[in-house]
């Protein structure tokens, strides 16, 4: 039948995990402190799917109380299966909600699969005359493929949709016909669903034996073809092998009709679709339903109000400047997202750009005592841009945006009209991520002074895991969604704007809602910290570092540019060595970048190990961890990560260092992001200074490149000595380990001597070393497994030295149990000044997922407590730096570590002053202990 029409079936649960997973290493966490991850991948999946593809027919198929009949024939059926995570638990009660809302059947068979209610349906489609389309990552259902039945297959890494066919399937399962597939998946089994299979049988052998004898049946009455060991596997597991079959094979006769009136695609019910949207807080979504059905919703308050509009002041129009907003001119009903906005919102924005109307406006910000201010530039780079415009406001629903000429000379007389207010100490200057608008200020030599206040780092305290851009925060927390800057500039690319191009009215409007969300955020997030129990910090360490980070950045760092040009010369040498070597082991040329290439020339051309590890996609895993673990007994595999190792190292850093030179200052000035690491700890950004490697010589040479500002200094590092062992050791009130660091022991070598009973001075090397990697991994739940892994030892020997290690420290295991105790009971853990890591999954019945945040629940307030005691010293040191006007300066924090610029002059001042102030940061039951080196480089004074 020619043009039939499309239905399509949706496998629920797994797009529903596949969403889950798809956003396991970033979830997305609301507000209420809910993981949407499940909702929003399914979601997307769905809309995704309506937006191409456009069906006739759509229907969405669940499991409920799993295959009753499977269960019968083999009670082990997908018995090892892990418990379902709780956020996809939580997830199908509102994704269930969704369909509803969207007019989308949700089919569901008691002891029945989802696949065998699609494949039930799918063939009755076919004989009904409709084209059915299986949406789902599932392969099983490749059986089911034929003429008019088709697999649709989601993206995945990056790749589009598959749309599989008959000849799809034929060539992807090397078989005849679709329904071989079954044969194939019978002979091979299933670990995840627990299907035995036959054992010794794998994809190659599977496929062979279908070429051969057409199916398991034909392979069972062809028995006495086979040889050896095979022969005698498939002859004892005849019967497992017809089991594996049945169990493989989807059911086609569930007691479900086709009803296809009730399957007809409709549109959604928008109201209640975007009020579920709105609940879960899933801003872009709406667009997203929008644009998928091809609507353009009007609103009332789109076509029928008015809004207050900025008014052009000229020194005839003063008094307009501070006249209070209209009242009654704005309908306050909220858009199609359920979101007020600037085009229903009571508002008067107002354009300063006259000498007389700055002059009324400085007046006004003179007698404020807090004051939101937002700036508007030529981009992202605090350090290079130009000043465009300031807005500023002090009372909801108002502000003032001052504009900047593009002529810098001028542009600095009309800033600095503005210095009375950034000078002063006693007006509140507030912003969010404020860090960047003091770095453009300073710029053009205007010091922000006085207390701040930055909402971003307010709601990074609030709820760290959360995202924390303003558009979100104020959709989230005043359910108003501002201006996107894409509206005035729009998208990325050649033909995006500059703000100066925006026509002065809208430039105006955008700048100053900006400075009033922010100034609501903050009266929000005041009492939100307050009840987070986190206002001392905020206000006592992480708002006063942004005084630090802010100089720390302005100051950059020098670089030998000259020197990185020599290191990427002698890199490409050594890869090129190196490239030589492995074509010489390989017994042949091929692209070593290439993980496909690679796999196929280590685990089919060489075949360095009998059952090589696959991807999820069929191809040989060539991943760090895979190859680490067999780089011992390869000599190739060692050349190939050392090959990675000095490519990553030529491309990420000594390469790309020299394009990060700050054409102005001619020094590198990274960016530190204080709300990003829920633990507390700062990343290093633009470029990445923290993770430049520095286990290998090669990765060490890279810190050369860091020198001193010139020849009056060299570089200072001061570095913490085993930070997080001593506050493991305070925290946990372990008397052995803090006697060994009171003794100034040799924590690893004391550690050995007690777990392997020999006395300190005759402790191996190897005993250290081993001692050495279970005091760190302790932090972070180290298995035996994991243990054997990183050292020479057997599974066998690392279970009993991790047994030796708590008995010799039972106050530790003890404080591990306590810390786990109570994130389970309070649902966070807290550091030594009260920041705390939410835990959502503490509670959690799946053990893998609940083990992570375990082992988070013990790392977190030890890492997070470093973080905590740096923070303090960085704040002390530059106090005292500014108090004694000393010229060396801070110049970096990496990690442990801080790095100055110290003026020969000053050095024997400074070294006392830093060791005291970072031994002295935080008082524990365990010495801190800071060591400083100095060198004309940053290795040297490392």
């Amino acid at each position: 039948m020619a043009n039939r029409k499309r239905l399509f079936l949706l496998d629920a649960y797994a797009l529903i995990f596949r969403g889950y997973y798809a956003f396991i290493k970033n979830p997305r966490i609301n507000s209420k402190g809910l993981d949407t991850s499940a909702v929003l991948g399914f979601t997307n999946s769905l809309l995704d799917v309506i937006k191409r593809e456009k069906p006739d027919y759509l229907a969405v198929c669940f499991d409920k109380g799993g295959s009753v009949d499977r269960v019968e024939a083999f009670p082990e059926y997908k018995a090892n299966r892990q418990e379902t995570p709780e956020a996809i638990k939580i997830a199908v009660p509102y994704i269930e909600k969704i369909l509803e809302a969207m007019n989308i059947p949700a089919i569901v068979k008691t002891g029945y699969e989802a696949d065998d209610i699609i494949g039930t349906l799918a063939k009755k489609a076919e004989k009904a005359g409709l084209e059915t389309y299986m949406v789902t990552p599932d392969k099983d259902f490749a059986q089911l493929v034929s003429e008019h039945i088709f697999m649709y297959k989601p993206p995945r890494m990056g790749n589009g949709y598959e749309k599989w066919g008959v000849e799809e399937v034929k060539d992807k399962f090397g078989v005849e016909h679709p329904e071989q597939v079954i044969d194939y998946l019978g002979m091979m089994g299933d670990a995840v669903d627990n299907i035995p299979g036959l054992p010794g049988v794998g994809d190659k052998t599977a496929k062979k034996f279908l070429a051969a004898y057409g199916s398991m049946e034909g392979l069972f009455e062809n028995i006495d073809q086979l040889k050896g060991k095979m022969k005698e596997k498939v002859e004892a597991n005849q019967e497992l092998g017809l089991l594996s079959k049945q169990l493989a094979t989807i059911m086609l006769d569930v007691p479900v009709d086709l009803e296809e009136d009730k399957l007809i695609f409709e549109q959604p019910n928008f109201e209640k679709t975007t009020e579920i949207f709105s609940e879960l807080e899933f801003r872009r979504l709406v667009e997203n339903l929008k644009k998928t059905y091809n609507i353009s919703v009007e609103t009332k308050s789109q076509t029928e109000t008015t809004t207050t509009k900025t008014p052009q002041t000229t020194d005839n129009q003063q008094f307009d400047l501070f006249t209070t907003p209209g009242s009654g001119t704005v309908s306050e009903e909220n858009n199609i997202n359920g979101f007020k906005t600037i085009e229903n919102t009571n508002h008067l924005y107002q354009l300063v750009n006259t000498p007389l109307s700055r002059k009324l406006l400085l007046k006004k910000l003179k007698q404020q005592t807090s004051v939101c201010f937002d700036t508007e530039t030529t981009g992202l780079k605090s350090l290079e841009v130009e000043l465009i415009g300031i807005s500023f406001s002090w009372e909801v629903g108002k502000g003032y945006y001052i504009t900047f000429p593009e002529n810098q000379e001028e542009t600095q007389t009309i800033i600095e009209e503005f210095l009375p207010f950034f000078e002063n100490e006693k007006i509140e200057k507030i912003g969010h991520n404020l860090k960047y608008d003091i770095k453009v200020l300073s710029n053009y030599n205007i010091p922000v002074k006085g207390k701040l206040f930055d909402t971003m780092i307010a709601h990074y305290l609030i709820n760290p895991d959360m995202r924390h851009n303003m558009d979100i925060l104020s959709e989230t927390y005043l359910n108003y969604q501002p201006v996107s800057i894409t509206e005035l500039i729009g998208k990325k690319g050649k033909n995006q704007l500059s703000m100066r191009q925006v026509e002065l009215s809208k430039q105006s409007e955008y700048a100053v809602e900006d400075a009033d969300i922010t100034l609501q955020l903050k009266k929000h997030f005041t009492k939100e910290l307050e009840s987070g129990n986190v206002t001392k910090l905020f206000n006592d360490v992480e708002i006063p570092l942004v005084s630090v980070l802010t100089a720390v950045e302005i100051e950059g760092i020098n670089l030998n540019i000259d020197f990185l040009n020599c290191l990427s010369t002698e890199l490409t040498n050594d890869i090129q060595e190196l490239e030589k070597r492995i074509f010489e082991q390989a017994g042949e040329e091929f692209n070593i970048g290439s993980p496909k290439q690679l796999g196929i020339v280590l685990f089919e051309n060489m075949k360095l190990v009998d059952k090589p590890k696959k991807t999820k996609t069929g191809q040989y895993s060539t991943a760090e961890d895979v190859l680490s673990n067999l780089a011992k007994d390869h000599k190739i595999i060692e050349d190939i990560l050392l090959y990675r190792q000095y490519k990553k190292l030529q491309s990420t850093y000594v390469d790309a260092l020299p394009n990060e030179v700050n054409p102005k200052t001619k020094r590198v000035h990274t960016v530190y992001a204080q709300a990003v690491a829920a633990t507390g700890r700062l990343s290093s950004n633009n470029p990445n200074l923290q993770n430049i490697p520095i286990r290998t010589k090669r990765g060490q040479e890279v810190r050369k490149a860091f020198i001193p500002k010139d020849k009056n200094h060299v570089l200072l590092a001061a570095d913490y000595s085993q930070i997080e062992l001593r506050i493991i050791a305070a925290l946990s009130e372990e008397e052995t380990m803090i006697k060994a660091f009171k003794d100034g022991e040799d924590i690893h070598a004391s550690t050995a001597s007690k777990v392997f009973n020999v006395p300190i001075e005759e402790v191996t090397r190897e005993q250290r070393s081993n001692a050495k990697t279970v005091n760190f991994g302790i932090i972070y739940g180290v298995s035996a497994f994991g243990l054997s892994n990183q050292t020479s030892l057997s599974r066998k020997e690392a279970k009993s030295l991790i047994d030796a290690y708590y008995e010799t420290y039972p106050k530790l295991r003890n404080y591990i149990s306590k810390q786990v105790d109570f994130a389970r009971e309070h649902g966070y853990v807290e550091t030594i000044l009260e920041r705390r890591r939410y835990l959502k999954d503490i509670n959690s019945r799946n053990a893998i997922v609940r083990g992570a945040a375990e082992r988070n629940a013990v790392n977190a307030p030890i890492q997070g407590s470093a973080a905590d005691i740096i923070k303090l010293a960085m704040i002390n040191i530059h106090n005292r730096f500014k108090q004694e006007n000393f010229t060396s300066k801070m110049l970096l924090q990496v990690h442990d570590e801080l790095v100055f610029d110290a003026h020969k002059d000053e050095l024997e001042v400074i070294k006392p002053i830093i060791k005291e102030e970072m031994e002295n940061a935080f008082k524990l039951s365990v010495p801190l202990d800071v060591e400083i080196g100095i060198g004309d480089n940053w290795l040297e004074a490392h």
